[in-house]
């Protein structure tokens, strides 16, 4: 029988036959579609998720049109209409998964996740049950936040995180410079917000045994590696999702010698 499916890998020895396109869609070889908060203002450096040297493969990042970051934070109906309409456009340009460009974006995973026949993983909060079960049964995860007094129990629940009785939490909202970004300042600097992330992700270690750290913020990856050579322990982030998710739908033929 001939294969149309336009679900798989394009390689030499497999370029014969029909391939097929869907209706609408004119662009193609986007494994993961990333939405972002539209209005926002500040620098965005490698390592952060909508900067196109973050990753190593494709990525078709598309603003989520009209929405400020107080938008995302107070979350109501009008916000899940406007998160639907780009992630279902983004899944009609060929896109095999979504994720997001915001830990927040985490309140409508289940609402995304129903409406759509690929994977969502809108928000790195997601990992915490995964990486949960990794550590010891005593260990604790250090989780470092953009804005702790948003992180309610209502996005836990949303990311499948029941019990945060295993979470130490660290808010960046209050820092000198990390906090440019939730106000739109426009620029940073970035040596001094490097060094607040780390000093909150070590805050963590003073009164319990952390086995791993998760970065909630997408804007805190570019810090991942600092935090890593300060803790010594594994640190997972919305790179560490976003490569986990494209792996899962672009896998290839091994090739080698035996």
């Amino acid at each position: 029988m001939e294969k149309t499916s336009p679900y798989g890998y394009f390689y030499p020895g497999n370029r014969e036959g029909r391939i097929s396109m869907k209706k609408g869609q004119n662009i193609a070889g986007y494994p993961v579609g990333i939405i972002y908060i539209d209005d926002v203002w500040y620098p965005m450096v490698p390592g952060n998720i909508v900067n196109g040297y973050t990753f190593d493969f494709p990525v078709r990042l598309m603003a989520v049109e009209g929405l400020t970051i107080d938008g995302l934070f107070n979350t109501h109906d009008q916000v899940a209409e406007m998160v639907l309409k780009t992630v279902k456009k983004l899944v009609s340009e060929g896109c095999r998964a979504i994720s997001g460009a915001c830990g927040f974006f985490g309140n409508y995973q289940k609402i995304v996740a129903d409406a759509l026949d690929v994977p969502v993983a809108l928000s790195s909060l997601v990992q915490i049950n995964f990486i949960l079960p990794l550590l010891k049964s005593s260990q604790k995860l250090g989780v470092l936040t953009a804005d702790q007094s948003s992180l309610s129990n209502k996005l836990l629940s949303a990311c499948g995180v029941t019990d945060k009785s295993r979470l130490v939490i660290r808010d960046l909202r209050s820092e000198p410079e990390f906090s440019a970004i939730l106000e739109g300042r426009g620029s940073f600097d970035n040596g001094k917000a490097e060094r607040e992330v780390v000093e909150q992700a070590l805050s963590c270690f003073e009164h319990d045994d952390i086995g791993a750290i998760l970065l909630e913020c997408s804007d805190m990856p570019p810090y991942a590696w600092a935090v890593q050579a300060a803790c010594s322990v594994p640190v997972f982030d919305f790179t560490t999702l976003i490569r986990w998710l494209n792996n899962a739908v672009t896998q290839r033929p091994y090739c080698g010698f035996i």
